[in-house]
């Protein structure tokens, strides 16, 4: 097809491709404002390239935010690199620097998605867009199996979600939902490399990517590589696509799992016998929904076990320490109740995902 981009640059492959998922799955509707994450990486160059050329079509609003975790003595230069190209292409731009360099990917993470849940929020943007792509996702599902993780975990980079709420923003601001939306994660990272090379955009080279003192470098580095060299060169993409099988069964299980809570769920806890008569499945998942409402600190999945198990157990029979302190007796199952009392609300949910992801 000898069609063009509405910008007037060429029309390739991967503009058709990102324009006909966008027509089929509406992540980005029209007339939407899009606050963009730019690290100044060939993944959210790419980003940033082909949501300018399609800009006029679907009428969108656009703008880059940055997260400088000052952990490279080039990171200022890095930013100030994301200014000048949001000058060039005439976006307005939020670069935002840590008091402190975070201590590990997991703070930076929480520390980079809070950022542009603020920033998003404050400026009125309806959705904050990242640069993942089905390398990534191969990568998540790979990281999270090693650690023992569930289907929530080996499914975790969805195509979409909710941002938390923004801490320290006004009651209104807090009621408004921000969406996260990756919208590469048809492409390999190969694939935006290549972009990128066509149209000459200026990649910044990140030196701790290529450190293998990170586990995810040494998966992106020497574990895919071998898999692609001596069981399947397309081992990316067959990763991901079992990623997103897994998530459209967690969603399912999930959806379950909350209409069995509200009906067994009081203010005394949750129903015993209903419960013990669910799937293991729901079981879990109900203990873990009901949880993460409230603890003050996110259970794991052992001590949701242990919950699990006592569904069976002896009514004097109690658990481990739950986070908070509270070792919560099933004596009252004679009710029958389980005795899960509520305490403050968590601040965030059980960490199945086990994901400290970069965004690109």
């Amino acid at each position: 097809m000898a069609d063009k981009a509405a910008s007037g640059e060429d029309w390739t492959p991967a503009h058709a491709r990102l324009h006909g998922l966008l027509r089929s799955r509406p992540l980005l509707p029209p007339h939407q404002r899009l606050l963009i994450a730019l690290s100044g990486g060939q993944d959210s160059l790419c980003l940033v390239k082909l949501l300018l050329d399609l800009r006029s079509r679907w009428q969108w609003q656009l703008a880059i935010a940055h997260c400088n975790h000052r952990w490279r003595t080039d990171a200022d230069a890095n930013a100030q690199q994301v200014k000048d190209l949001a000058d060039q292409w005439q976006l307005d731009c939020w670069i935002q620097t840590a008091a402190e360099p975070p201590e590990g990917e997991a703070q930076a993470r929480t520390w980079r998605y809070g950022v542009l849940a603020q920033v998003a929020a404050a400026q009125g943007f309806d959705v904050v867009v990242t640069g993942h792509t089905a390398s990534d996702r191969a990568e998540t599902l790979l990281y999270n199996l090693v650690r023992g993780s569930g289907a929530d975990g080996l499914g975790a980079l969805t195509w979409e979600r909710l941002l938390s709420e923004c801490p320290g923003s006004s009651p209104e601001r807090r009621k408004t939902s921000v969406r996260l939306v990756r919208p590469l994660l048809g492409f390999t990272r190969s694939e935006t490399a290549a972009f990128c090379q066509r149209f000459q955009l200026p990649i910044w080279e990140d030196a701790t990517n290529q450190s293998r003192d990170y586990a995810r470098n040494r998966l992106r580095l020497d574990v895919l590589p071998y898999l692609q060299q001596h069981l399947n060169p397309r081992v990316e993409a067959h990763l991901a696509r079992t990623a997103e099988l897994l998530q459209a069964d967690v969603e399912y299980l999930e959806t379950q799992a909350i209409a069995l809570r509200q009906q067994i769920q009081s203010k005394q806890g949750l129903q015993r016998r209903h419960l013990h008569q669910a799937p293991l499945a729901l079981q879990r998942r109900v203990i873990r929904q009901f949880l993460q409402q409230h603890l003050p600190q996110q259970p794991n999945g052992e001590q949701i076990d242990k919950l699990v198990a006592l569904l069976a157990a002896p009514n004097r029979a109690q658990s481990d320490p739950l986070p908070g302190g509270r070792s919560p007796s099933l004596g009252r199952l004679a009710l029958p109740r389980l005795g899960l009392f509520p305490v403050a609300r968590a601040d965030s949910g059980y960490d199945d995902t086990r994901s400290a992801q970069n965004y690109r």
